[in-house]
């Protein structure tokens, strides 16, 4: 059964689309995760919880809309916020107890306490706490609401192993009490980490992240079985390997491919993901799609080059057209060749 329905939904700024009209529902058990940037991920979020309008498109949460009774719809969902103001002066006992009020709780204390792991810090106030306890406090304040839809933001970012563990824990007994879990992220590590599905939003829509628990070699050897049979089908997604989840990307998500330490890592809007493949096996799968071994460490997708730049007399980089502005070096002995891929003498 589908908790969250966002139909259509869009949001544009003055002259700017921070993302276009899309589609998404999240289940009841359900572990949906949406990767983006900061800028976008805020807007989304308020546009959740009421705060932000939407350009176009409709949002329900249990069949309830914000704009048709927005007590009914907020009564829905729980939030766990990246930045969020906490009583400093109290006691994690106390907060929880004001939280229990606040939220006409039936949750037991004792339960909640350990889920978290805090009973040995039940009496410590909140401002003797570190980064990654005061998060386990705010986990245990969403834990304290009976709500339909759970939203965490950023919840294991820059937190201890213990905490990552924590919140694993919390997303299975929310699962387990028949609830919808929705992750915004910026990291996608931590996205797939965690979710059932993962989708990345931009200006250019929603796509889901193709992910696959199975072995990079696996797929490795697809497109030479599927060579020796003669088949039709080609595979031309590239598999990069996290947390022993497999993600596969389209060529042309892929900003460049780097070099280092012996292994190759794809970058895409500023993060890099390791390949199992080599550098020239790269430079063969991707050449049709634009690519271009402008390096003996580096392949650059051309789509994404926004500048030739001379760096020294001698030396050239390639500025991606990419959020960071990233400089590629452009070896000496390939500006020929490029100047040839794009027709210039």
């Amino acid at each position: 059964m589908e908790v969250l329905s966002m139909e259509d939904v869009a949001k544009h700024e003055k002259d700017t689309v921070l993302f276009p009209d899309f589609s998404l529902k999240v289940y009841r058990q359900g572990v949906t995760a949406i990767y983006s940037s900061l800028n976008v991920r805020h807007v989304l979020l308020n546009m959740l919880i009421g705060k932000h309008s939407v350009t176009s498109g409709k949002i329900f949460v249990q069949n309830e809309s914000y704009n048709i009774n927005r007590r009914a719809y907020l009564a829905q969902i729980a939030v766990c916020f990246f930045e969020e103001g906490m009583y400093e002066r109290l006691t994690i006992m106390d907060c929880l107890k004001f939280y229990q009020g606040l939220y006409q709780s039936k949750q037991t204390f004792e339960q909640v306490l350990q889920w978290t792991q805090l009973e040995d810090k039940t009496h410590t106030k909140v401002s003797k706490l570190t980064f990654s306890e005061r998060r386990r406090v705010q986990f245990a304040k969403v834990l304290l609401q009976d709500a339909a839809l759970y939203i965490f933001e950023e919840a294991d970012l820059n937190v201890d192993l213990e905490t990552k563990r924590v919140f694993s824990t919390i997303i299975q007994k929310l699962q387990e009490n028949q609830k919808a879990i929705l992750i915004l992220t910026g990291n996608m590590e931590n996205a797939i980490s965690v979710a059932d599905e993962v989708y990345r939003l931009d200006e250019k829509g929603l796509y889901k992240v193709e992910i696959d628990e199975g072995k990079d070699e696996d797929v490795k050897k697809e497109v030479p079985d599927a060579e020796e049979k003669e088949q039709t089908f080609k595979f031309h997604k590239i598999p990069t390997k996290i947390n022993e989840k497999m993600v596969l990307f389209d060529p042309p998500e892929i900003d460049y491919i780097e070099s280092k330490d012996g292994q190759a890592h794809l970058y895409i809007k500023g993060e890099a993901f390791p390949t199992t493949f080599t550098l020239n096996e790269l430079e063969g799968r991707l050449h049709y799609f634009g690519f271009f071994r402008c390096h003996r460490s580096y392949i650059v997708n051309l789509q994404k080059v926004r500048e030739v730049i001379t760096w020294t007399r001698n030396s050239f980089n390639l500025i991606l057209d990419d959020q960071a502005k990233s400089s590629i070096p452009l070896s000496k002995g390939k500006m020929a060749q490029l100047k040839e891929i794009l027709g210039l003498k």
